[in-house]
């Protein structure tokens, strides 16, 4: 079996969902949007529209799950 970034989860389809983040992760995120903001607060994009892409992009650079991708799919 290869190594994914993460384990195998129960195929779920949620259409929204909530997430509990622990206090130092959200004022990480926070900080990432400032960055991400030139440095400056006012502006910055919430936690809320950050995450998305996050996660999206942790998926596109999965090595291990791209590769386990494309050769599951038919060809």
């Amino acid at each position: 079996m290869t190594r994914l970034k993460l384990e195998d989860l129960a195929d779920e389809k949620p259409v929204r969902m909530t997430v509990e983040l622990s206090a130092r992760l959200h004022r990480e995120l926070l900080a990432y949007a400032t960055a991400l903001n030139g440095g400056d607060a006012k502006g910055a994009p919430t936690p809320e529209r950050l995450i998305p892409p996050m996660i999206e992009r942790f998926i596109a650079t999965d090595r291990s799950y791209g590769k386990t991708r494309r050769s599951t799919q038919p060809g």
